[in-house]
């Protein structure tokens, strides 16, 4: 049983830079992944809400960060970061899409988690790349969610969890990946026993 009522989250506040993020104290979550990986969609089946974060046929238009409240509790927030990689956008909105990102995640401090969001079909894109390196850069856990499971017969889906096992054992301390399925609400458990632990967590 989740020690903290995911149910509960409400938006809470979009943010277009770090500045404009809400008063970084407490402990938060942070969501990120290709456009097109389920992101939106894993965030409502975790909070067992059908809008919560918007999701959208044109994928990419996220371009602020989301935070979330766990009901009243605003001390534990989940982030929706801006998803990259498939938004038909210019080219300098895109370079400044991931400055803000990166400003969020190597400045903010109640930081605990990165849940990186793949779809199971074409994980570690370049992007989840460099997601995992700059997790590594700063010593932050990350777990790593392979969406649309239910896309591919339960064998294939063991063999891809496999393979991206094996492709990231030499950074097996700091990642963990599941296999995930917004539209069968698989491995919602497991991911909430993984937020629990780090929303609980002290910071290092």
């Amino acid at each position: 049983m989740s020690r903290l009522n995911y149910q509960a989250s409400r938006f809470l506040i979009s943010a277009p830079t770090l500045a404009k993020c809400p008063s970084d104290g407490g402990a938060e979550v942070a969501f990120a992944g290709r456009s097109n990986a389920g992101k939106s969609s894993a965030i409502n089946a975790l909070t067992h809400q059908k809008a919560l974060a918007r999701t959208s046929k044109t994928p990419g238009r996220t371009q602020l960060i989301n935070f979330f409240s766990l009901g009243e509790d605003t001390a534990h927030r989940l982030v929706d970061l801006p998803g990259y990689g498939y938004a038909k956008v210019p080219e300098q909105v895109k370079l400044e899409w991931q400055r803000h990102l990166a400003d969020y995640l190597q400045r903010r401090t109640s930081l605990r988690g990165l849940v990186l969001v793949m779809d199971v079909r074409h994980p570690l894109s370049e992007f989840d790349q460099t997601m995992l390196g700059w997790a590594d850069d700063q010593d932050m856990p990350v777990h790593i969610l392979l969406t649309k499971a239910d896309k591919l017969k339960a064998g294939a889906a063991k063999n891809a969890l496999h393979q991206v096992r094996s492709r990231l054992r030499e950074w097996e301390d700091l990642v963990s990946v599941q296999l995930f399925s917004a539209l069968k609400k698989q491995g919602i458990e497991e991911v909430h026993a993984r937020l629990d632990d780090w929303l609980f967590a002290e910071r290092q």
